[in-house]
């Protein structure tokens, strides 16, 4: 989405499409959201369908001509898709390289070579977050999972000490670490700087990847004692293990973006001269486009090429790094369609409006905001998209470090909760062969754990930067 100023996002609240007051507002928003949470949940449609209905409905119940409603989600559907849907494009492209590659395996195998008994959860966690980096979370559960009862299976260990750890990992990168969407479509919705973002993210990622990864999967492990499922467990050809990048070129290729981004934020504070040479050339080399655009152009050298791909084949595992995510580009688009008829109805000002009188902080009202939806739609994403649309009115008079604890806050939000609205809470249990109750008992408690101590966290650096 193409970065407005704060004086272009008051004009958008001052002149909305409707002249409805602030209770029809109010009513029009959850009449919105319920529409979507009742067309996902009960009549199982597509999010992408849900959110453009509900968009049309949010605006139709605050009295917005259909035309302007129509126009004011086209906008932000087409404005996120141009920020972020490029970016998804690049991700899926690395991560499916890295899968395709063998990448992935020589960094599981080098880490669980040098990892013993007690440090095994460790390892796993340390796996699923560099692992997590430039995947999806879905696909991070599919290239994970199985590694993870190999390990259980051939190391004699408890599923759940092993398997937490890695979906921990895995979770809180979706959730908090930017180039995934969900933190990236927030970003663009507050207007947050993308460096800054990253370092908080990853400040707060790892006490709360520590707490709800190895050291909750020791309470997990107690209260679901389950053996590792024989027919999930695969059984992978030594054929393929032949030819597979090395662990450090692997290694580099995975943290390239991330340490581009980082060099970003980091040259802007010490230079601060957007004149100087130095930081003209990282404002570019650390964009989210260039950093994994340069990503995966390396990624076909350093990934591709030791795999004894040809040329043909790496367009084959291109093409097909694209297919699935048409889905993904969709739905973020459709959120930022419904985030921007909620910013054009004027709900944005609104919320503006009435918190001043509250005594609630600006980043605990996003956390909340994104927890109900969360729990409403059992999305991640939309939790994500739909909170920042509603708070980023707030953040326009924020710091930089608080503008991004805002995001954060949001994050933390998105991932309170998966119950059965959320496929993950059914991937998690058909691949570990729990039941409905074992799956809340771990996976769902998890995802607390992580919601409420990385909201915790944020709120405590909000105190003291």
């Amino acid at each position: 989405m193409t970065r407005l100023s704060v004086e272009m996002l008051a004009a958008d609240t001052v002149q909305p499409i409707t002249s409805a007051g602030h209770t029809q507002l109010g009513v029009a928003v959850l009449v919105g959201i319920a529409v979507i949470v009742l067309l996902i949940t009960q009549f199982k449609l597509h999010a992408f369908l849900a959110l453009t209905i509900g968009s049309l409905v949010l605006g139709a119940c605050a009295g917005a001509p259909l035309d302007k409603a129509i126009t004011s989600f086209t906008t932000g559907l087409g404005s996120t898709v141009a920020g972020v849907g490029v970016l998804i494009a690049l991700g899926s492209i690395l991560g499916k390289l890295l899968a395709d590659s063998g990448g992935a395996d020589r960094i599981v195998d080098t880490i669980l070579a040098r990892a013993g008994g007690r440090t095994m959860p460790w390892a796993m966690v340390l796996i699923a977050s560099v692992i997590g980096l430039p995947l999806f979370f879905e696909v991070g559960i599919v290239l994970l999972i199985p590694v993870v009862l190999m390990v259980a299976k051939r190391g004699n260990h408890s599923l759940m000490r092993i398997g937490i750890p890695a979906l921990a990992g895995l979770s809180v990168m979706h959730g908090l670490v930017p180039p995934h969407p969900g933190p990236l479509v927030a970003i663009d919705a507050v207007k947050a700087d993308l460096g800054v973002t990253l370092a908080l993210g990853v400040l707060v990622a790892i006490p709360t990847v520590i707490i709800a990864g190895p050291l909750f999967s020791k309470f997990a492990a107690r209260w679901v004692d389950v053996p590792a499922p024989e027919g999930m467990i695969p059984q992978r050809p030594a054929t393929e293990l032949e030819k597979r990048p090395g662990f450090g070129a692997t290694l580099g290729t995975i943290l390239l973006p991330v340490v581009l981004m980082l060099a970003k934020a980091l040259v802007d504070i010490v230079v601060d001269d957007p004149a100087r040479l130095v930081q003209r050339v990282f404002d570019v080399l650390g964009s989210p486009l260039i950093a994994l655009l340069l990503a995966v152009l390396v990624g076909i050298f350093t990934l591709g090429r030791p795999a004894g791909f040809s040329k043909d084949r790496i367009a084959r595992t291109v093409e097909t790094s694209l297919m699935p995510i048409a889905g993904i580009v969709l739905i973020v688009g459709a959120g930022g369609g419904f985030k921007q008829t909620l910013v054009d109805s004027g709900v944005g000002q609104m919320i503006l409006d009435v918190s001043k009188d509250w005594s609630v902080p600006a980043l605990l009202l996003g956390w909340l905001i994104a927890v109900a939806i969360r729990l409403a739609t059992g999305s991640a994403t939309v939790a994500t998209v739909s909170a920042a649309g509603l708070v980023a009115p707030l953040a326009a008079d924020m710091s930089t470090t608080h503008t991004a604890l805002l995001v954060l806050a949001i994050g933390a939000g998105s991932l309170f909760l998966s119950h059965v609205n959320d496929a993950g809470f059914w991937l998690v249990k058909e691949y570990f062969g729990l039941g409905v109750g074992q799956t809340f008992k771990t996976w769902s408690v998890m995802e607390c754990i992580i919601s409420v101590v990385a909201g915790g966290l944020v709120l405590l650096l909000s105190l003291v930067i």
